[in-house]
């Protein structure tokens, strides 16, 4: 496993493990236990996933300690407009069931309410009852908007990313301002981006020279890109498979390869225009 230190002096695994659209409960339960099994140490949940409470009791029941493990949860929307921000963190934390969270960042931009979202999670730092607080797709003018008011910047951006949205632009401003970067869907998020991505010559080259399934050639794209990554699957397999990445290295020209995928096309929602 490879580390990142965050802006606050902490380190975070390079490769965890999301669970968006995990059913609460055993399929939940028994997914996150099988991925703390096979070695990850990160595992990224949201309020909007509604299955915080499978997570906090898979991670009791890994029979890992708890200082081992890296938990990231999401600020829901909803509060952010309520401008409930502390009650959620705290309804958060009780349905995990743990003392803490490593992690704890605003899911969405809402227009008008993600400004005083930030200032609301610098004070839960404070608080003592997370290690570390962040954002997630937020643009570079989001991020230029809290940075009037902020005390300190996050520790991390989380944003769609894969070989057809490289988002170079955005990785190199977060960089610039101390935020690591995160990435969502990194292999494309829907099946259609995906199959582009998996077929298309560079990647299917790369797995035939490398042995290697493609989602393992474009995982470790990311990992070498220095970005952190949160596959996402119920399958076993996959989960196992996808883990595999660190005994075999991209060269500079095979990372331009893929580099020159980019479309700067989304499988997810736009940022800057999103209705949920």
């Amino acid at each position: 496993m490879k580390f990142i230190t965050l802006n606050n002096g902490i380190n975070m695994p390079m490769l965890g493990f999301g669970v968006y659209g995990l059913e609460e409960g055993a399929q939940c339960v028994n997914t996150v236990r099988f991925a703390i099994e096979t070695g990850y140490r990160s595992i990224d949940t949201a309020s909007g996933y509604d299955n915080e409470k499978s997570v906090g009791q898979a991670i009791r029941e890994s029979g890992v300690a708890r200082d081992d493990i890296f938990l990231t949860t999401k600020l829901g929307n909803g509060a952010q407009r309520e401008g409930t921000v502390q009650a959620a963190f705290d309804e958060s934390l009780a349905k995990l069931g743990l003392d803490y969270i490593d992690l704890y960042i605003i899911h969405w931009p809402c227009p008008g309410h993600f400004e005083a979202a930030w200032l609301a999670l610098e004070k839960i730092q404070a608080s003592g009852k997370v290690r570390a607080v962040g954002v997630s797709n937020f643009q570079a003018h989001h991020i230029e908007t809290i940075k009037k008011t902020w005390a300190f910047a996050p520790a991390l951006n989380q944003i769609e990313l894969h070989p057809l949205l490289t988002q170079k632009p955005l990785i190199n401003f977060c960089r610039e301002n101390g935020i690591a970067p995160q990435a969502w869907s990194p292999l494309g998020g829907n099946r259609p981006l995906q199959e582009r991505i998996f077929t298309s010559p560079a990647v299917s080259r790369l797995a035939e020279k490398y042995s290697k399934s493609p989602a393992q050639i474009v995982l470790r794209w990311n990992i070498e890109c220095g970005v952190v990554t949160i596959p996402k699957s119920a399958n076993e397999d996959r989960i196992t498979q996808n883990f595999n990445i660190f005994d075999f290295a991209l060269t500079p020209q095979e990372m331009t390869e893929i580099d020159a995928l980019n479309e700067n096309l989304r499988g997810g929602p736009d940022p800057d225009n999103f209705n949920f």
